[in-house]
C-alpha cells in the first residue's frame, strides 16, 4: 500500500500552475491513499481535492475548515475556503472530522480528518491532520496532538489494520508534540505509540519536507526541517497469522521536492511510504 502525505500550500503563489504540477507528481507516484492539507475549495464549486481525485481515478473525502477567514485575508479573497482531504483507491465507508483546539488568537480552523477505507483484506483507518504553525505555538500543538491521539483511538476499532496517521505537524521529530505521538505515554496507557515511518529511510536520503532549496520558503532560521509525517500504529487484535506484517514499512522517501516543467508544486515536499498489507 503506497501512502502519501502532502501540504499543497492552499491558493498561494502561482496556484493554477502549481495545480498541474501537483497532479503530475501524484500521477507518477500512483498512490493508494493520500492525506492532503491546505486544500482549496471555491464558492463556485471547484475543489482541488475533488479535481485531483477525478483526474487520478480515486475516491475523495473532504472536510472544510469552519474558520477560513484568517487564510482568506492573506490572499484578499473571501470566496476561497480551505480544508483537509483524503484521496483513496478504495471507497471511503466512514469519515469524521475534528476541529483541533487552539486559543482564539491562534485559531484558524485547523482540522484532523478520519476516513475508513474499504481495502481488500482489512479496512484501513486513515487519518490526516494539519497542526498550527510557528515556533511560538508548541503548547498549542501539544494540545492538538493530544486531541488527535484521542481521535485516532476512537476510530481505530473494528479492523486488524493499524491506524495510519499522516499530516503536516509543523514540528520536528524531536519536538515535545511529535514525541507525544511516537513515544509511550505513561499518563495514557491505553494509547499506543505510533511508529515514524521515516525511521526506516536511508539515513543519507534528504529528509527535509520544509526545505530551504524551495523558492517558496522564506529565509529563516530553519532552512531544512522534517515537519510532515506518516505514522503507523500497532496492529489491532485479534488477527490471522502474519498480522505483524500488516503496515510494515518497506520504503520511504520524499517526492514533489523539485520543479515540474519549471514550477515547484508546493512549499512542502511530500512524504511517500510503501507499507506491507492490502
Amino acid at each position: 500500500m503506497r501512502v502519501v502525505t502532502w501540504n499543497l500550500w492552499w491558493r498561494f503563489g502561482p496556484w493554477a500552475d502549481r495545480q498541474k504540477a501537483i497532479l503530475a507528481v501524484l500521477a507518477e507516484l500512483r498512490p493508494d491513499v493520500v492525506g492532503l492539507q491546505e486544500v482549496w475549495a471555491a464558492d463556485d464549486g471547484a475543489n482541488l481535492a475533488e479535481w485531483l481525485a477525478g483526474e487520478l481515478g480515486l475516491h475523495c473525502a473532504w472536510a472544510a475548515s469552519e474558520a477560513p477567514e484568517r487564510w482568506q485575508r492573506r490572499i484578499g479573497d473571501d470566496t476561497v475556503g480551505i480544508g483537509t482531504a483524503v484521496l483513496s483507491r478504495w471507497p471511503v465507508v466512514e469519515r469524521a472530522a475534528l476541529r483541533l483546539p487552539a486559543p482564539e488568537e491562534l485559531d484558524d480552523g485547523r482540522l484532523a480528518l478520519y476516513a475508513r477505507l474499504d481495502a481488500p483484506g482489512h479496512p484501513v483507518p486513515f487519518f490526516t491532520a494539519h497542526l498550527n504553525s510557528g515556533g511560538h505555538a508548541s503548547a498549542v500543538r501539544r494540545e492538538q496532538v493530544a486531541a488527535l491521539a484521542d481521535f485516532v483511538a476512537g476510530h481505530r476499532h473494528g479492523t486488524a489494520f493499524p491506524p495510519v496517521v499522516t499530516g503536516d505537524f509543523n514540528a520536528t521529530p524531536d519536538s515535545a508534540e511529535v514525541r507525544l505521538l511516537t513515544r509511550p505515554t505513561p499518563t495514557a496507557p491505553g494509547r499506543a505509540a505510533l511508529l515514524d515511518a521515516w525511521d526506516y529511510a536511508d539515513p543519507s536520503a534528504p529528509s527535509a519536507t520544509w526545505d530551504g532549496a524551495n523558492p517558496y520558503i522564506p529565509a529563516g532560521p530553519v532552512p531544512g526541517a522534517r515537519i510532515d509525517y506518516v505514522l503507523v500504529g500497532p496492529p489491532g487484535p485479534p488477527g490471522p497469522p502474519g498480522l505483524k506484517e500488516l503496515a510494515r514499512v518497506r520504503a520511504v522517501r520524499r517526492a514533489g521536492d523539485g520543479p515540474v516543467d519549471g514550477v515547484w508544486p508546493s512549499d512542502h515536499a511530500a512524504v511517500v511510504v510503501d507499507l506491507a498489507g492490502n
